[in-house]
């Protein structure tokens, strides 16, 4: 190696050298702190208690935690199984009240009429309905909800509907001109199911009415009466014109 002469302009003269130290000494330094890291980490985790060295109080009151999330997720449900129960159709249940309502309906049969003949003896025989005069043709009406046992000509009767009601009482229209109803048909109170007549054992146009209860007849004016229904006065009661109204 060459001396450096001392005539020779010190370059570096006036400057502090910071020595570098061997890379062996960076990887030395490096490698010290991860395994100093490694130990306090694993010195925490000693500290965690183990399960098993866990008091009873502890273990209880985790167990009671569980338990309540658990029925506050049950409860939960149970009130979403609720409301979707509740979520109910306004139309389906308005449609429902409105069947049920018009069932328990009794109506006159005509909305214009003569009051005749009472429920009675008559000419040594059983009068065993009432007459109302009516014009021919004029549509009467069921006085309330049943089912059509029959609908035809009998006899005396001419052309007659009998309808047994939810109670199994049956009403009977005869002296018909024309039937608008079958056997078998389903009707309701104020629903048109003939005309007028003078057709069978008949001195006049008009209603023959007749109220069977327990398979014998009855008087029809108190029968319709007690039900709202007054055939004298022809009136019939405001709950059931509303309830008819809107059927």
């Amino acid at each position: 190696m060459r001396q450096r002469l001392s005539s020779e302009p010190d370059r570096y003269r006036g400057r502090r050298r910071v020595p570098t130290p061997p890379r062996s000494r960076y990887a030395v330094v490096i490698t010290s702190a991860c395994v100093g890291a490694g130990v306090v980490a694993f010195g925490a985790a000693s500290q965690v208690p183990d399960a098993k060295a866990l008091s009873p109080d502890v273990l209880q009151n985790l167990k009671s935690a569980n338990v309540a999330t658990d029925a506050l997720e049950d409860r939960i449900a149970d009130s979403g199984r609720a409301s979707r129960g509740e979520n109910r159709d306004p139309v389906t249940d308005a449609a429902a009240g409105a069947d049920e309502a018009t069932a328990d309906v009794w109506l006159l049969p005509l909305d214009d009429y003569t009051f005749t003949s009472p429920y009675g003896i008559r000419w040594g025989k059983l009068h065993a309905g009432i007459d109302l005069a009516a014009q021919e043709g004029t549509p009467y009406k069921a006085v309330h909800a049943g089912e059509v046992t029959q609908a035809g000509y009998s006899g005396g009767y001419g052309y007659s509907i009998t309808i047994r009601n939810p109670d199994g009482t049956e009403v009977i229209y005869a002296h018909s001109r024309r039937l608008l109803v079958k056997k078998g048909d389903q009707v309701k109170a104020g629903q048109v199911i003939g005309e007028v007549g003078n057709t069978g054992a008949s001195y006049g146009t008009h209603l023959h009415l007749e109220v069977h209860t327990d398979g014998a007849p009855t008087d029809p004016i108190p029968y319709l009466r007690d039900r709202g229904v007054d055939i004298k006065l022809q009136v019939e009661s405001v709950y059931a014109g509303l309830a008819a109204a809107a059927s």
